[in-house]
């Protein structure tokens, strides 16, 4: 039986990397070889080369005889994948093609894509005549399948970009069931659940938006333009830009308290039962109240910042206290408090200067209680070492902890370490910003360095752009919520149409849904496709031929809706590129 009918073959990647054979477990071997089984379910039932499968595993380190490591590691996955077929027989699930190794995966076999399919439906059943407690259900049953991060575990760029498009993938989810909640007027309870989610997701302004109508909606006008104001701030420090226009418009709206914000669609009737399931439940449907759509555990900014502040404070405390004891112990134990500190930081040279202190100390101590009635010299010499020893010691601690008291890491000049997932995040946002400045000024040079085809070899990182007018159609569907169905249509109407002059034509001549290209604005570009002949190497010598051509030529550079001009101001006859 051909392996892409069999039904009980199924692979997950919405966490650890897991297969299944019916209700068994398979043991998928050593480390790499669930890294090449990895690669080839980013694209399953397609063949991807033995050195797409190298760079992707082994990165910038591979092995002499990477095409030799490979086959062996396939070979391991045939043996657990095909357990009963004998060496000699052809593989059915795991094949080698002329264009690289294909592991068949039978319908609804990856729980990436079921979840792709089941959001798709929510969203199809939104858009018709469904109510809305079925989309959440739906969407329920959807964000159910995330046990924990996607593909936990594996490291590299190819997974690591693999990883950003399934959260981002599930954001866009949450959101939608974040809508469709404050669409039958569950506001007031919703609100915790969208401060999650804007703390685990900065970046998606969708969510910073629905926080702040939800709170205005709850009477609580003040904190709505709070969360406006955190945003503002946020992208300021992070990228020097201000809010997006929907932001913006919002913000505006509710300082004029416009009484349309508060209009939302009620249901017929109170259906608690129904709201979102908790996405720690693999496998059932589990319809807690209140809902729980809210994303997996983890510290948020918020949570961040508070304990940083308790940190600081407790930090301020100690150090207070540390500069205390040895003035309330006239230099007693001046000592011990450096020499803490010197266990603490491993420094020899503070361990030296609290001998030296506990020498300091012991002769003022001893000196004075061996001392007769009378005074004697040493006598004031050791009233003057108690004194050194109580302020020299409270100064000496107050320089040392200047700074916040040391960590058990290091010093006390050690910084909070930022959260590699943000800063990756941020610097992946300004390479776009690059690339669309680049774009925007200089589009020959943006198609000569292949901005927006991550298909292409490239030396310029353009943060993961993808061109609608270039892209081939494999990379087109990977995009989170497109699929192949949408990328094959664009790929056809960019062919039969023309290119597209922006990635609003993509909504405009009703190519995709909005709601599916809306959360993809930020990675999508339309790159004006390159004139088949250069006008300098053609100008005419007859005045009249010339407004003739100009005039052909910015015809040729419109687009088909509306007469849009193409983007970057190139008036440049379409050129079809093909995949």
């Amino acid at each position: 039986m051909d392996a892409r009918d069999a039904p009980t073959l199924r692979f997950e990647i919405l966490g650890r990397l897991r297969a299944w054979r019916g209700e068994q477990e398979l043991d998928l071997g050593p480390g790499k070889q669930q890294a090449v089984l990895a690669v080839l379910l980013l694209t399953p039932n397609r063949p991807v080369p033995t050195t797409a499968i190298v760079d992707a595993v082994w990165g910038e380190d591979p092995p002499d005889n990477g095409a030799n490591v490979v086959q062996k590691y396939v070979a391991g996955l045939r043996r657990v994948l095909e357990p009963d077929r004998s060496p000699r027989a052809p593989a059915r699930v795991l094949q080698l093609t002329s264009a690289g190794y294909v592991l068949h995966v039978p319908p609804d076999g990856l729980d990436a894509e079921v979840f792709q399919k089941r959001v798709r439906g929510a969203l199809a059943a939104r858009a018709g005549a469904a109510d809305a407690a079925e989309t959440i259900e739906r969407l329920g049953e959807a964000l159910a399948m995330w046990r924990e991060t996607p593909l936990a575990g594996l490291t590299g760029p190819v997974f690591d970009a693999a990883r950003e498009r399934l959260v981002e993938d599930r954001a866009a989810a949450l959101e939608t069931c974040a809508e469709v909640e404050l669409e039958l007027g569950r506001h007031a309870r919703l609100v915790p659940e969208l401060i999650r989610l804007v703390n685990d997701f900065p970046l998606r302004e969708g969510a910073r938006y629905l926080l702040m109508l939800a709170l205005y909606r709850s009477g609580r006008q003040a904190e709505a333009l709070a969360a406006y104001r955190d945003a503002r701030e946020f992208l300021a420090e992070e990228f020097g830009v201000e809010p997006g226009e929907r932001l913006q418009n919002l913000h505006l709206r509710i300082l004029r308290s416009d009484p349309t914000l508060l209009n939302w669609q009620k249901p017929p009737a109170p259906a608690p039962a129904q709201s979102t399931p908790r996405l720690n439940a693999p496998h059932a449907v589990q319809p807690p109240a209140p809902p729980a759509w809210a994303p997996m555990a983890g510290a948020g900014f918020a949570q961040r910042q508070a304990v940083e502040r308790t940190e600081r404070q407790l930090r301020v405390g100690l150090r207070v206290i540390a500069i205390a004891v040895p003035i309330f112990t006239c230099g007693t134990l001046s000592w011990a408090v450096v020499a803490y500190l010197a266990g603490r930081r491993r420094s020899p040279w503070l361990a030296l200067a609290g001998v030296a202190w506990l020498a300091l100390s012991l002769f003022s101590w001893l000196t004075i209680g061996t001392g007769t009635e009378e005074l004697r010299p040493i006598d004031d010499v050791a009233m003057v070492a108690g004194m050194i020893a109580a302020i020299g010691g409270a100064v000496h601690v107050a320089v040392l902890t200047g700074s916040g008291w040391p960590s058990h890491k290091g010093g006390a000049d050690e910084q909070v370490e930022p959260d590699p997932h943000v800063v990756e995040l941020i610097e992946r946002r300004t390479r776009r910003e690059q690339a669309r400045a680049l774009l925007l000024h200089h589009p020959s040079i943006a198609r000569d360095l292949h901005i927006g085809r991550p298909d292409l070899p490239r030396t310029f990182d353009d943060g993961g752009l993808v061109d609608v007018n270039s892209a081939p159609e494999h990379v087109l569907a990977l995009l989170p919520g497109l699929g192949f169905q949408n990328a094959r249509l664009i790929v056809t109407v960019r062919e039969v149409q023309g290119p597209f002059a922006s990635i609003d034509e993509l909504i405009a001549r009703g190519v995709v849904p909005s709601e599916v290209i809306r959360p993809l604005f930020e990675v999508l570009v339309a790159i004006p496709p390159a004139a088949e002949t250069p006008l300098a190497d053609t100008q005419p010598t007859d005045p009249r031929a010339a407004g003739t051509r100009a005039v052909g030529t910015s015809g040729a550079g419109t687009s088909g809706a509306g007469g849009m001009p193409a983007a970057g101001g190139a008036p440049a006859a379409p050129e079809v590129i093909r995949p």
